[in-house]
């Protein structure tokens, strides 16, 4: 099997419904194994075999269920026409709420005017000119049917295909409400002058222009909540400088091909994923990692594509070009998971997907109870009919998971954290323990100088001399220890003259000649071979052994000058992150193939309680198990191909962003940036957004199961009103509002 996903633009969805049937029209082709719809994003995430089903068929299908398939964003020229049509939309639909508010509110004046005492023109006053009175109120209410001329053409055409809508809901209330009062209409101009009290205009006119409102309020909201994503696209430049004999020459970014030589100047955006050639920068990588500081860049360096030079001019060559740049695939990460569901969503989706024929049906057996049962007259049951059918649309139970899914991934993009899916989302708040790798992970990941001890004590210029004499004998050596000691005599600006001679001691250590001096580097027993005592230095090196760093001895000229300490340090917010853990109940541990006593001294810096230690790579996804063996949710955080299998193998698998691709590939959650913190951030960034959705699910669900009995009447029955379509109208538009703007409150998360 070929399987394929991909993310799909739709348009004309207007509610849950809508997303239903997109669902369920390319659910059914043949060889799609999960097909996905976000109403909030106006996504479809499909994943299918491409050796059974084309991408037409698929777009075939959408259209068939009566929407529009829209073209993948994968330029930022598309970006910006993608940005351009939803301004469009939202201009269209707010000089249509301008229209039917135009409408609106001299309809309902003339309407119920009169009964409020209020002025009107004689020639419309209802008990002496009826059929002006009706008249007026039908040419007032036809610019608002024009504004919601939408509601009318799909929620019918939905209808006939057995695939109802919010649209359906709102065309069959109003028409039902325009239908009876030109009947009325046509009765007063038959001399019937007491019809003016069943004129029912100014209801569909006003429904029109709050669900318009609503709309209108929704559609800038949801804009709001995929800001997040529109920002990582609109990152990246359009245009690259290519490098060429005859001069540079300016093209569209989209036309760079892997190989070309390219020139960034100072201030602009990298165009694509590259290696620096020549010239030396500092790179403000915040866009990827969250990083605030530059990164210092030469010659044989990555860059990353909507980086920006923050230093001077340089060329680059291009590794990597269009979807396949870092920038494209964090794009299609946050798309992917904005577009899929968390188990939460599962219930509001299956309600919605049955809420419209089943609100129909209570619409219409309300309406006939009243009145056949309760004497009503047919006015009493259409107003009851009408007030079910607009209050009872599903629109914010379906936004209620959705919008929070958005805004909280879209979030977690921001500060560096990149949220597969909803699913991972909603998993990692129930995370009850997590396992670190340590190496690259708890520490640095490369060994750093932690100590430079003279013997029989010293000053600085002695210490100075021993790391100076170390570092020129490392300078000719590729042994792992070497690079510390070199950075860290760089780091103290000490001079570093190379060896004129080296001779490598397997096991051992080096022997070098560096400025006429035999210099000696490695253990302790290369120094005895020599006839050396290393007593004194033995002394220094027992702590600091026990604490699981490696000793280099030092002599020069037969004299032993002593010890310099190497080790793979913690990262400096190793701590902070695993005691923040702590404070929320979650229970940490370490795992490591290093011996037990380095394992736990590096454990004990952290604050880790609990040490796996002496694990083979391929163990490590048993070592996951026993802990949920125990009840709890895991979490596997790593960076190596040693930690795929474990990532895997936990609930939620977290890869570090620094390390490989394999173990990015197996996580459910990137972090970009090698912060232990944002291990922290994820998992309470994940409870914020549930905490979010529960509380959208609450209030959605509560305002249906009441709405949808007061519409039918309950409160009337024990004397109470009767609610007026017109508020069942705005309850519904500010419902939707409600959920959503509630949502949008994950835009301040802060961890």
């Amino acid at each position: 099997m070929n399987i394929q996903t991909q993310t799909i633009p739709i348009k004309g969805m207007s509610c849950t419904a809508c997303a239903a049937a997109v669902e369920r029209a390319t659910a059914k082709l043949p060889g799609v194994a999960s097909a996905s719809v976000n109403f909030a994003a106006e996504k479809l995430l499909i994943s299918w075999d491409a050796d059974t089903t084309r991408v037409s068929q698929i777009k075939r299908a959408v259209v068939d269920a009566g929407y529009e398939p829209l073209a993948v964003v994968t330029s930022r020229a598309q970006v910006d026409e993608h940005a351009r049509d939803k301004e469009r939309f939202i201009r269209r639909l707010g000089l249509d709420f301008i229209v039917a508010v135009a409408a609106a509110i001299p309809l309902l004046y003339i309407a119920m005017g009169h009964m409020a005492g209020l002025w009107l023109p004689p020639i419309l006053h209802p008990m002496d000119y009826p059929l002006n009175f009706a008249l007026a109120q039908l040419i007032l209410v036809l610019p608002a049917l024009w504004a919601g001329r939408r509601f009318y053409l799909v929620g019918f055409r939905l209808l006939l295909k057995r695939a109802p809508n919010m649209d359906s809901l709102i065309a069959i209330g109003t028409s039902s409400a325009l239908i009876y009062s030109i009947w009325s209409t046509w009765r007063i101009a038959g001399g019937d002058l007491m019809a003016y009290k069943h004129l029912y205009f100014e209801t569909a006119g006003v429904i029109i222009a709050l669900i318009l409102l609503g709309k209108l309020l929704e559609a800038r909201s949801k804009g709001k909540a995929s800001a997040a994503i529109k920002k990582l696209m609109g990152m990246a430049p359009s245009t690259a400088l290519v490098v060429q004999a005859d001069g540079d020459l300016e093209l569209p970014v989209e036309e760079v091909a892997v190989g070309d030589v390219l020139r960034v100047k100072p201030g602009e955006r990298v165009p694509v994923d590259g290696v620096l050639v020549d010239g030396n920068t500092a790179v403000d990588e915040s866009m990827l990692t969250g990083e605030s500081l530059p990164v210092a860049k030469q010659a044989g360096d990555k860059l990353s594509g909507a980086t920006v030079n923050g230093g001077g001019m340089f060329t680059m060559r291009a590794t990597a070009v269009g979807e396949n740049t870092a920038l494209a695939r964090i794009i299609k990460l946050v798309e992917e998971a904005q577009g899929s569901k968390a188990p939460i969503a599962a219930l509001a989706d299956k309600v919605s997907g049955i809420f419209v024929p089943v609100v129909t049906l209570i619409a219409l057996a309300a309406a006939l109870a009243w009145y056949f049962l309760g004497g009503q007259s047919f006015e009493f049951a259409l107003q009851v009919f009408v007030a079910v059918m607009t209050i009872a649309c599903p629109c914010a139970l379906g936004l209620a998971t959705p919008v929070a899914i958005m805004v909280g991934t879209g979030k977690g993009a921001e500060l560096g954290i990149l949220i597969k899916s909803g699913q991972a989302l909603e998993t990692a708040h129930l995370v009850g323990a997590v396992i670190f790798d340590k190496t690259g992970t708890i520490t640095v990941g490369q060994p750093s100088v932690t100590a430079v001890l003279p013997a029989n004590g010293g000053n600085a210029d002695q210490t100075n001399r021993l790391l100076q004499l170390a570092a020129g004998a490392e300078s000719g050596s590729e042994h792992p220890l070497a690079g510390a000691i070199i950075a860290e005599a760089k780091r103290r600006n000490l001079p570093i003259v190379a060896p004129t001679e080296l001779t490598a001691l397997s096991g051992r250590g080096i022997v070098a000649a560096v400025t006429g001096q035999t210099v000696l580097v490695g253990n302790a027993r290369l120094l005895e071979e020599r006839g050396l005592d290393a007593s004194s230095a033995r002394v220094l090196a027992i702590d600091l052994e026990q604490a699981g760093q490696s000793c280099l001895y030092v002599a020069a000229d037969d004299v032993v000058l002593g010890i310099i300490a190497v080790a793979d340090t913690v990262k400096p917010t190793s701590h902070a992150a695993v005691a923040g853990l702590q404070a929320l109940g979650i229970r940490t541990a370490m795992i490591t193939g290093d011996a037990r006593a380095v394992a736990e001294a590096i454990a004990k810096q952290a604050g880790i309680d609990r040490v796996l230690s002496e694990v083979l790579p391929a163990d490590k996804s048993a070592e996951v198990a026993k802990l949920q063996a125990e009840g709890l949710v895991v979490a596997m955080v790593g960076d190596g191909i040693n930690d795929a299998p474990a990532l895997a193998k936990a609930d939620v698998g977290i890869a570090i962003g620094s390390g490989t691709d394999v173990a990015a590939e197996s996580a459910s959650i990137v972090l970009a940036r090698s912060d232990p913190m944002d291990v922290l951030r994820a998992l309470a960034l994940s409870r914020a957004t549930m905490r979010t959705i529960r509380q959208n699910l609450f209030w959605a669900f509560a305002y249906n199961v009441l709405g949808i009995p007061i519409a039918a009447g309950v409160l009337h029955l024990f004397g109470g009103p009767l609610l007026n379509p017109i508020f069942a109208a705005a309850a519904m538009s500010l419902s939707s509002v409600s959920v959503v703007t509630n949502a949008l409150r994950l835009r301040r998360f802060k961890a």
